[in-house]
């Protein structure tokens, strides 16, 4: 992580831990907003205008909180209105780093080699990981917001007329239950796969991987009565952020972090509602599964001889 601008350590995954050596995620740092008229959004002091060709979002494809700004990007139709870069697969002793591994650029915008590199050039002081995704403001050279929930909600409705109109992913008459899906998901599986994989205890894993299938039994009884998604017929961020979970389940989190007690093809339902999510017009072109396993188990403390496994086989999902 990064000290006082300065790279002290190896990176690695167990940012703390709890009281019972349970994962513990640190906070994202950069707050603002972007928004039509430049006004200060719902976290932050300082607004950032919406302009074409003014922001730039750096991604990587392993990663599921880059993924869900990514999907949001494409769906809102602003790959023309933000400009992107995506990291090479593995995370090294520097963190994410810019290279020509097939999916992955260099930062033609900042020259920078490593992702902790636009943090410093953000704020020279800066203390804390440097983690993706990454909103950058070209006209100011700083960091709008390193939050992916919210740089899914800016994408949403923070650009206004310049982006599309095809999805609303966040509509009012659904606020309240798509916070209530997300503060239930969130912890117990989006993060629980987290939990589980980088758990220091047997008692922190076994709680997390308990909350991770409880919540994909609940899922798949939820999506049971037909629904196309989980607030309805309507597509909405809480499917994003359930979506980029779901999409690694096989190829990551059920061997390398241990959450193997099913599959996702053993549940019909989640299993149907992904590949629906994947039909979607432009979500597959998101989804890398050679980054994935690449980065995922180029992870030292999971995999320390790096072997990325053969399978699994995801050709029923097209991939």
């Amino acid at each position: 992580m990064l000290v006082n601008g300065k790279w002290t350590a190896e990176w690695h995954p167990v940012q703390a831990t709890d009281e019972k050596g349970g994962f513990v995620r640190q906070t994202s740092s950069f707050r603002h907003w972007v928004t039509p008229d430049g006004a200060a959004g719902p976290t932050g002091e300082t607004g950032f205008k919406a302009e074409v060709d003014r922001y730039h979002l750096y991604v990587a494809l392993i990663c599921p909180w880059a993924s869900r700004t990514l999907i949001a990007r494409k769906l809102k139709g602003l790959e023309k209105v933000v400009s992107l870069s995506v990291v090479e697969p593995w995370l090294l002793d520097e963190g994410w780093h810019f290279g020509d591994y097939p999916g992955a650029n260099k930062d033609e915008l900042n020259q920078a080699e490593w992702v902790h590199q636009l943090y410093t050039q953000a704020d020279a002081t800066f203390t804390g990981r440097a983690t993706v995704p990454v909103l950058w403001d070209k006209k100011t050279r700083t960091i709008v917001n390193n939050e992916s929930a919210d740089i899914v909600r800016m994408f949403n409705s923070g650009f206004g007329e310049l982006a599309s109109h095809s999805f609303d992913l966040y509509p009012a008459d659904w606020q309240s239950e798509i916070e209530a899906l997300n503060a239930e998901i969130y912890p117990r599986l989006n993060n629980g796969v987290y939990r589980a994989g980088f758990a220091t205890t047997q008692i922190s894993y076994q709680e997390a991987s308990d909350d991770v299938f409880a919540m994909l039994d609940k899922l798949e009884q939820r999506l049971s009565d037909g629904r196309a998604y989980l607030t309805g017929d309507q597509l909405t961020e809480a499917d994003i952020r359930l979506f980029v979970t779901l999409i690694r389940f096989d190829a990551a989190y059920h061997g390398l972090f241990k959450c193997n007690q099913r599959k996702l093809n053993e549940y019909a339902g989640l299993d149907a509602y992904t590949k629906r999510m994947l039909d979607i017009p432009g979500v597959r072109e998101t989804v890398n599964i050679d980054h994935i396993k690449q980065g995922y188990y180029s992870i030292k403390a999971l995999n320390p001889n790096g072997i990325v496994p053969a399978g699994p086989d995801l050709t029923a999902y097209g991939l």
